[in-house]
């Protein structure tokens, strides 16, 4: 029979027998279980559970939420394997690959321990005669987080440890291609600790995430995604009243210099290009070299590295990469490296239907390398979220860093240089949110916080970090007097300072 997954919803595991849809291993093509789509009814029972835990939460010291993230972070690395193991079912991803996705969503839940510190406060004492001011950081109540499919375990650990260390309650509505590992890390907490209701999982399509973003009980709303659905997510839920902070798509650029170390900079690509199939909004899927001779030096030793490179199932560790998440997209892939070949550019190595030996109806795109590409292609405006590096050439610096700064997206960026004058330069005028020095995935560690500009980003605060922080609570600042009772004063009309 087949395993259809449901919600966690008040600590406990339901079905409610609606709409469902399967689920694929992407190595196969096989429909290996089913999940089941909330309806509006499901989520709104999610909404009442949360908001029925949100008093008692909040009102639980800090301290005592702290605990339960620390016992969560030692079931996580208990648990390592049946996480990665889940990962790699549904999404495709190496198992090594997947190891390094959930450790940096632990780092998330170690930064979240911190919460007595990062929820103390601001106090001034005499602000004016025996009156004391000081700052309050509140949680907000109910918050919803709407996840993607390429990291199952660590965006959602983006969100939800610093939502629920805040006092929030949390909803999460996982990428319904890839939810049981979500959904297991999900149970983990409640073996931590955590009280029911704090936080609930519905699996769903667009019914559901319309129900969490119309329905005034969610009090705020963090996604990760493409830009045309983080634009709507954002846009609907401000205009409910709701705060907001949706992530979307990138077209992250490599600049190579003339004087980069063409061998490390070709051995760094290989992985930020090629790494979980390219499905990563920080993938460098664009090499800008400054110089045909640089160009061609890159061109030279991607093609060295890329005879090395192994596509295939996600539990053979020594693969690179896996397939990518849908037989559609697959094609889609395959369909923007045609299109750059037939809008002129030149096909250096052709990743398009590799053989993989026992998988051959696995949704496979192999690692694709593609010269003389230019802006006005299809291939280049879009974010492709697969396997493909294109190079463009250019002939100064200037003209990098302006092609770099008239796209759309502004997620993540990156210069290979030995010079020091060059890096700074690079770094100061690049309109871009996150940005390397001979680092290609300048993913910013956890007690930062990670964000693009441009349309790379809706709102204001970046995920997790200081600025997770900032956006799971709400300020308040008290103001203090306690008037001696033996002084007695007269009314004041001018405004006080």
């Amino acid at each position: 029979m087949t395993q259809v997954i449901g919600h966690l919803i008040n600590g406990k595991m339901i079905n409610e027998n609606n709409r469902t849809q399967d689920i694929f291993n992407p190595a196969t093509g096989l429909a290996t279980k089913k999940v089941e789509l909330a309806s509006k009814q499901t989520v709104e029972r999610a909404i009442s559970a949360a908001e029925a835990a949100f008093p008692a939460w909040r009102n639980t010291p800090p301290a005592k939420r702290a605990r339960v993230m620390f016992r969560f972070k030692e079931l996580l690395e208990k648990n390592s394997d049946k996480i990665c193991q889940l990962i790699g079912e549904e999404h495709g991803k190496i198992s090594h690959d997947a190891a390094g996705e959930l450790q940096r969503g632990i780092e998330n839940v170690e930064y979240a321990c911190g919460a007595p510190g990062l929820l103390k406060g601001e106090h001034s004492k005499n602000v004016g005669p025996n009156i004391d001011s000081w700052s309050e950081f509140q949680p907000l109540g109910v918050v919803a987080g709407i996840t993607p499919f390429n990291f199952p375990a660590m965006v959602p650990m983006w969100m939800f440890p610093l939502a629920i260390v805040c006092g929030n309650t949390f909803i999460l509505k996982p990428s319904e291609r890839d939810p049981s590992s979500t959904l297991f890390i999900a149970q983990l907490l409640k073996e931590a600790g955590l009280p029911d209701g704090v936080m609930n999982v519905v699996n769903g399509d667009k019914e559901a995430v319309d129900t969490l973003l119309s329905d005034e009980r969610v009090k705020a709303v963090s996604f990760v995604g493409s830009t045309p659905i983080a634009e709507y997510i954002y846009t609907t839920a401000s205009a409910n009243g709701k705060r907001c902070q949706a992530l979307g798509g990138a077209k992250n650029h490599a600049i190579i210099m003339p004087d980069a170390d063409i061998e490390n900079a070709a051995n760094q690509l290989l992985g930020a290009a090629f790494g979980s199939s390219g499905e990563r909004c920080m993938a460098l899927s664009v090499a800008v070299a400054v110089g045909d001779e640089a160009a061609d030096a890159l061109v030279e030793k991607m093609i060295e590295g890329m005879k090395n490179l192994s596509v295939g199932e996600y539990n053979n560790a020594d693969n690179d990469f896996g397939p990518v998440i849908t037989l559609a997209h697959k094609e889609k892939v395959n369909g923007y490296i045609s299109s750059a070949v037939e809008q002129g550019a030149s096909l250096v190595i052709d990743g398009r239907n590799p053989s993989v030996k026992g998988f051959e109806n696995g949704y496979f795109v192999g690692a694709t390398l593609i010269d003389h590409v230019t802006s006005e292609m299809d291939s280049y405006q879009a974010e492709i979220f697969g396997p493909v590096l294109q190079i463009i050439r250019v002939e100064t610096m200037q003209q990098a860093i302006q092609l770099i700064n008239d796209h759309e997206y502004g997620n993540g960026t990156c210069i290979f240089t030995r010079d020091g004058e060059a890096a700074r330069y690079f770094a100061d005028t690049i309109q871009v949110g996150m940005v390397g020095i001979n680092v290609p995935l300048p993913v910013p560690v956890s007690y930062h916080s990670f964000g693009g500009w441009k349309r790379s980003l809706f709102g204001d605060l970046h995920a997790y970090g200081p600025d997770g922080v900032r956006f799971y609570t709400k300020r308040k600042t008290i103001t203090q007097r306690w008037p001696s009772s033996t002084v007695r004063e007269g009314a004041s009309f001018s405004f006080p300072s």
